[in-house]
């Protein structure tokens, strides 16, 4: 008699947590395994500066060659490209064991306060890092909202 339970056919209803089961799927062990030999696509870090005339971009875009590199600038939109592309090579005798670098294309747009002036624009690429100097555009007015 000490195992009686109350009959409550709304009891799931009242802590509901819909991707329960999705979590459950994810801690699965066999998942978890091959989830990790995936690569996964490194983010391309960026830093912003600016000063009364310019924005100064750096982002770290290691492994890549400035070929490979495609930026594009609209209005005051930028969008960041770059390709990295896995080299092709014979190893005869020798058997891969694991291969941990990424290969394949990585993107990163973002907006600026100021429309750019794309003719003025430069782009530098060494030892991993593209420095980008995007000069506003003169006459360009800041984009602030007022909050009411």
């Amino acid at each position: 008699m000490a195992n009686l339970t109350r009959f409550d056919p709304f009891g799931d209803l009242a802590t509901l947590t819909p991707l329960r089961d999705m979590e459950d799927f994810f801690r699965m062990p066999r998942l978890r395994a091959w989830s990790r030999d995936l690569p996964a696509a490194p983010e391309m870090r960026i830093d912003v500066s600016e000063d009364d005339k310019t924005y100064h971009v750096k982002a770290e875009i290691p492994g890549v060659k400035k070929e490979d590199i495609h930026v594009a600038v609209e209005g005051n939109q930028v969008s960041i490209s770059a390709e990295v592309r896995k080299e092709e090579e014979e190893r005869k005798g020798k058997t891969v064991l694991r291969s941990e670098r990424y290969y394949g294309k990585q993107e990163r747009s973002f907006t600026l306060m100021h429309d750019i002036d794309e003719a003025k624009s430069e782009a530098k690429y060494q030892d991993g890092v593209l420095d980008l100097v995007l000069p506003k555009k003169n006459g360009a007015v800041s984009k602030q909202l007022s909050v009411k």
